[in-house]
């Protein structure tokens, strides 16, 4: 029953509406409302930020928060980066590049707690400032789509190679600190 009442924790209250707005953010794309889509995107982006204060503030950093907030950022960006590139307003390149890095990284993190006593690392540095260059691409991808002056286009190719980027940077640390924990683990008596 406590672990019920944890659903109930503003922070957590937060995380369920991102993944409420989920299925709004991609209608909103489809049928071209890229206004409304910008703005639930933003919502989004600033309760992710307003949750982690919170939890932190109220004493309300829970088990599920922690597992939650994680999925629901993803769920959130995934989406939206494959309803954008199938849009054709982001290259599909990076849609592919993006989603190759997560599988691959869920995949590694599902075999880690199947078969080791490990546990996936804590987002480093390289992955948290690539959710936020995935976040600012679909910003700017979609302040593009209202209003494409040169300047937010130019803005928008530069975020679609610095995410590009990041994926890469991000994808090969977990690969390097998680083989390096393997091999640490395996020299342990």
């Amino acid at each position: 029953m406590k672990n019920l009442k944890q659903v109930f924790y503003a922070p957590n209250q937060l995380t369920l509406l991102r993944l409420v707005f989920i299925p709004f953010v991609i209608l909103s794309i489809v049928v071209g409302q890229y206004g409304t889509a910008f703005v639930l995107v933003l919502i989004a982006g600033v309760s992710d930020v307003l949750d982690g204060v919170l939890a932190r503030r109220l004493g309300q950093q829970t088990t599920l928060g922690s597992y939650l907030d994680p999925i629901a950022d993803k769920l959130l960006l995934t989406s939206s980066f494959v309803v954008l590139g199938l849009e054709r307003h982001i290259p599909l390149w990076l849609v592919i590049l993006v989603l190759s890095r997560d599988i691959i990284i869920l995949t590694t993190a599902l075999v880690m707690i199947l078969t080791t006593p490990l546990r996936p690392p804590r987002p480093s540095i390289y992955g948290k400032l690539n959710t936020h260059a995935q976040v600012a691409t679909v910003l700017l991808t979609l302040l593009t789509l209202l209003d494409s002056n040169g300047t937010l286009r130019w803005l928008q190719q530069g975020m679609v190679y610095a995410t590009a980027t990041l994926t890469v940077v991000s994808g090969l640390h977990y690969a390097f600190t998680t083989a390096e924990r393997l091999r640490n683990m395996e020299r342990s008596p």
